[in-house]
């Protein structure tokens, strides 16, 4: 029943938007045609100058597309952002439906009195993920094992370019978490354990999203998270609590920072996890004095999915301790009709009309400053000059032509070459030859894309089966490279064995995202192991 009213709201979207979109207000005077710093600082300052309170809280405030009651609200509101989250969904998964439904959304905040445009932000974090018939593209754990900066630097120059090709402007990548417990289950996003590894990684990752200039039509805003020590925690626990010393912090969970920033990664995520039992997300010596002061980062700090809402106090009290910690825009993934009510952790569901009216009160109270609110509303309304986003308004449906194309596939198709590992070639198995007579190619990955693609695959969990166009599973791919005269089984059945002249076992972990897989052991399930022993058998 949700979804069928989302398809129906979606379609009055549509039909309600205006034919002409004007580049900005009459009344602000900016340069819309030079992207040089001083300009850019001087179009921020005149902005800044015209802009009320509640305009400035709607440029912190970044709302999640499946929010909205009524799209009305972003330019009712000045909403600054708008995300889709993993559970958001549109009715037209390509990439022309993602471009028509991100084109929309832009003209809301068009109408508003200083017609400053939205800065859409979405998770593509290997490959534009959420887009059928996108390049796909290993996690983060397989371009690791690359080691090659270049290529990774490619990868996410596709990748930027399948993001402006649906109309997106930010995607949250890449993230530079150095994974020291194999059981977290957001390893898979690390590039590795080694800080020297991912530092250069996440780098190249920056470098390759947002290219020489972030005016540029196929460049997209970058987003370095998460900050920082995620990957540490205790256990392997996501979400947890990194019990190490500032010393041990520094040395192996800040490199990747220190690197993004040199590249002049233009967002930074706080992490949802905790340092020495304090919230990374009220951290004001981690975010303010050491981010933007010791490091001079001088993008904009974002908060993670509903994150703060997890500190201690009532929703305005949060609000107050992250602001004051120095995040700069608050992802808010409920709405108006989320109101009051509990959601699946036992808590009460905060909305983004709770945020703008208790930030308000705040500054009206003192217990956030003036200058607080404009420091972060210069940094997020700089990115916007730096993307060109004033001169952007609708998506370029050349770069939408290029998504999925065959020279994009080409450079996934080399990471994935790049990206295997070989742990044991016993009795020299490999390489295998294709004359080979019988080939049984059994275990419940053989034949299945989602577990190929893993979490973070058109939706948030990922999930089994056929769920994007242009992949080739490994049944398939075996099928394809061997001789026309060699017999491929897909069974394991007592004569394909008893026939077979080697056996192929494609065994693996169900897809999954965040949390959902923490891990107590790295066992195979019982149904893998079983296969393996009949096999052997």
């Amino acid at each position: 029943m949700k979804k069928k009213s989302r398809q129906i709201f979606t379609s009055l979207l549509f039909l309600i938007i205006a034919c002409s979109i004007s580049s900005c207000s009459q009344d602000v005077d900016v340069m819309l045609n030079d992207n040089s710093k001083e300009a850019i600082a001087k179009n921020v300052d005149d902005l800044l100058s015209k802009m009320t309170l509640d305009e400035k809280i709607g440029q912190m405030t970044q709302v999640d597309y499946a929010a909205f009651q009524d799209f009305n609200d972003i330019n009712k509101y000045f909403i600054g952002s708008v995300l889709w989250g993993g559970g958001s969904e549109i009715d037209d998964l390509s990439a022309s439906g993602w471009a028509k439904v991100a084109d929309s959304i832009m003209t809301f905040s068009l109408k508003t009195r200083l017609g400053i445009p939205l800065i859409l932000g979405i998770d593509a974090v290997h490959g534009h993920n959420n887009v059928d018939g996108a390049v796909i593209f290993p996690h983060n754990i397989g371009l690791g094992c690359m080691r090659n900066t270049e290529l990774v630097d490619k990868a996410a120059g596709v990748t930027a370019e399948e993001i402006a090709g649906t109309g997106m402007h930010w995607t949250f990548a890449p993230c530079v978490a150095v994974a020291r417990d194999i059981r977290w289950g957001r390893t898979y996003e690390s590039f590795g354990e080694d800080p020297t590894l991912v530092a250069e990684l996440g780098a190249a990752s920056v470098l390759g999203l947002q290219g020489g200039d972030l005016s540029d039509g196929d460049a997209v805003l970058s987003c370095t998270k998460h900050f920082v020590g995620d990957g540490g925690t205790t256990n392997g626990i996501d979400q947890g609590n990194t019990e190490i010393d500032e010393e041990t912090l520094r040395k192996i969970h800040l490199p990747g920072y220190i690197s993004a920033i040199k590249e002049n990664t233009g967002s930074i995520m706080a992490s949802y996890s905790s340092w020495n039992s304090e919230k990374l997300h009220g951290n004001k010596y981690l975010i303010t004095d050491l981010l933007k002061g010791e490091l001079g980062f001088e993008g904009f700090v974002v908060s993670d999915w509903a994150a703060i809402d997890q500190l201690e106090g009532d929703y305005k009290s949060d609000i107050e301790k992250s602001i004051n910690a120095g995040l700069d825009m608050i992802m808010i993934p409920h709405g108006p009709s989320a109101q009051g009510k509990i959601g699946d952790n036992g808590q009460v569901q905060n909305t983004y009309l709770d945020f703008i009216t208790y930030l308000k009160e705040l500054v009206n109270e003192g217990k956030v400053s003036q200058p607080r609110i404009d420091d972060a509303v210069r940094r997020i309304l700089t990115s916007k000059f730096n993307l060109d986003l004033f001169n952007k308004t609708k998506t370029d449906i050349n770069l939408t032509a290029k998504v999925g194309s065959p020279e994009h596939r080409e450079i996934a198709r080399k990471c994935v070459q790049q990206s295997l590992v070989l742990l044991k070639n016993g009795n020299k198995t490999l390489p295998i030859s294709k004359d080979i007579k019988n080939i049984v190619v059994a275990g419940r990955g053989a034949n299945d894309l989602g577990m190929q693609c893993g979490g973070w695959t058109i939706s948030w969990q990922g999930s089994h089966g056929e769920i994007i166009k242009g992949g080739t599973t490994i049944l398939t791919a075996i099928k394809n490279t061997v001789s026309k005269n060699t017999n491929v089984t897909n069974s394991l059945d007592e004569n394909s064995m008893k026939n077979s002249d080697l056996i192929i076992l494609v065994v693996g972990e169900d897809p999954y995202a965040e949390g959902v897989g923490d891990r107590k052991d790295l066992n195979l399930s019982i149904e893998d192991l079983n296969m393996i022993k009949k096999a052997k058998n």
